[in-house]
């Protein structure tokens, strides 16, 4: 390959590939983060992905050798994967002078695993959003149209990723924060069951076990071996979940076997579902039977608006408690938060503790719902995001209902607001075009997102796989026979020469 590594020659392999290469001898770890930094020199002027670039730091990175990933560069993203003695902003100005007191156990197993890291990327506020376009950082865009947005809350990890900064990024997804970018990048995204990566040592649980880490990749096999990296407990983590018995990376070479999936494409929140979300997941459920699964229409029972109600109690209490901390320990004031993010926490602050607390006792009517499905089917399928990537800007609050925001926050009226019903209605304005990934998070079961169709404009479009718990190795195995039969990597040469160099 010769002193240097070029950026078309980079953008062909995935990490796997690259752990390989580097592992051989015929390029070095510091001449694929330079074509990294090459890349992302390129492409992040258009995307505005990388919020914290560390590239000097990452040429000089030294790594385990060892590890399944040595010397292959890794995105951060700039929310709960804490690097000690680094800056973590949680994309918020309340959190700008926040230095992380040590690694997350996330980036610990991570720089076991060889990685190395080139840098942070950009997420909304907190996280709370299915757009990343933070006032902090401004907007990220898709690398498919950059009109559009990445999605969220891994909105800048997802960009990055497609357009080939990395070959995958750190991700994680308390709503689909995973999944969703994964379906607005083309990319596979898996969120794994609650507990198996360790949340450690900051908390037990993130978001009370709704959320996870993991990556968003281009490939399967990165995915999978990424999940052999980072899963397994840590010390005084609250609990042990079986781990697979083999690596995940042995795990998705064998076959599922023949597989009973059901099949559904209406929202949960009986809010509308574009006809090429649809489309993705009719023209999925063919393939699957073409590859001997049985496949057929049937949806797990549950109440989707108490469902609605239950996730965004969840919101309110996990926002006001992290402005608190803000407050508390960083000295941030009111002003430093987005509008949104103020009333969010005003109504999780006034929000009754009992509330709240049967709210979270509630989840497990999901988890039984689900797990009554699951008795008769061992999957589901049905569309990742409800509508296709909304325009930059075009999800902002209204000018009217901003004043109303500020309103309602001078008066000090979050009670009148819980008790007018006009939060169901907030309910249904957040989660209207992304309703499809919540149950995953309340019952902590595994699910992805697999890049399965592009529109007729080159938009990709991905279809979502749950599964019971512990259930990431099946999901894996019906990845790769979804990778197999309808290879998706080759859409990435199309974003090869879409953007002019641009320095950071």
């Amino acid at each position: 390959m010769g002193a240097a590594m070029k950026q078309s020659e980079y953008l062909r392999y995935d990490a796997t590939a690259l752990a390989d290469l580097i592992r051989r001898g015929e390029v070095t770890s510091r001449e694929v983060c330079e074509a990294a930094v090459e890349r992302a020199t390129t492409v992040n002027g258009s995307l505005n992905a990388i919020c914290f670039p560390q590239f000097s730091e990452a040429l000089a990175q030294d790594f385990p050798k060892q590890g399944a990933f040595a010397g292959v560069p890794l995105l951060l993203k700039d929310l709960a994967q804490e690097q000690g003695d680094r800056p973590c902003t949680y994309g918020s100005r309340g959190f700008q002078n926040y230095i992380a007191p040590q690694d997350s156990e996330f980036v610990r197993r991570a720089r076991e695993g060889g990685l190395v890291f080139l840098g942070r990327t950009a997420t909304p506020e907190f996280g709370l959003k299915a757009v990343t376009e933070s006032e902090l950082w401004g907007p990220s865009r898709n690398p498919w149209n950059t009109k559009l947005t990445p999605g969220g809350s891994s909105g800048g990890s997802g960009a990055a990723a497609a357009a080939g900064v990395v070959p995958m990024a750190g991700a994680n997804d308390g709503g689909g924060s995973i999944r969703i970018p994964a379906a607005y990048n083309g990319l596979f995204g898996l969120k794994p069951s609650r507990g198996r990566i360790s949340s450690g040592p900051m908390m037990g649980e993130a978001w009370t076990g709704a959320s996870a880490d993991h990556v968003v990749t281009r490939t399967v096999r990165d995915s999978a071996t990424m999940l052999d990296v980072l899963s397994g407990p840590a010390s005084g983590d609250p609990f042990v979940i079986p781990g697979p018995g083999e690596a995940y990376a042995d795990l998705m070479q064998k076959s599922p076997g023949s597989l009973k999936i059901g099949v559904f494409t209406a929202s949960p929140y009986d809010t509308a579902v574009a006809p090429e979300c649809v489309a993705a997941v009719e023209e999925t459920a063919r393939i699957l039977e073409n590859l001997g699964h049985k496949v057929e229409y049937a949806r797990p029972e549950f109440d989707g608006m108490a469902l609605a109600r239950c996730y965004l109690g969840l919101y309110f209490g996990e926002v006001s408690a992290l402005m608190a901390k803000a407050k508390s320990q960083l000295g941030a004031a009111d002003s430093d938060f987005e509008l949104d993010t103020r009333l969010i926490g005003m109504l999780g602050d006034t929000m009754p503790l009992s509330d709240y607390v049967l709210r979270r006792q509630q989840w497990n009517e999901f988890a039984r719902a689900l797990g009554a499905f699951f008795a008769g089917y061992d999957l589901y399928l049905c569309p990742t995001a409800g509508q296709l990537p909304a325009r930059i800007g075009e999800l902002d609050t209204p000018a009217h209902l901003k004043m109303a925001a500020k309103l309602t926050l001078a008066l000090k009226a979050g009670k009148i607001l819980h008790r007018s019903g006009q939060v169901d209605q907030i309910a249904m304005d957040s989660l209207a075009r992304t309703p499809f990934t919540q149950l995953a998070n309340l019952t902590g079961t595994p699910a992805m997102s697999v890049p399965m169709h592009w529109t007729a404009d080159g938009l990709p479009v991905g279809v979502q796989l749950g599964a019971p718990h512990g259930g990431e190795g099946v999901l894996l195995q019906l990845a790769a026979q979804l990778e197999e039969a309808a290879p998706w990597f080759g859409y990435y040469e199309r974003l090869e020469n879409a953007f002019p160099a641009e320095g950071l």
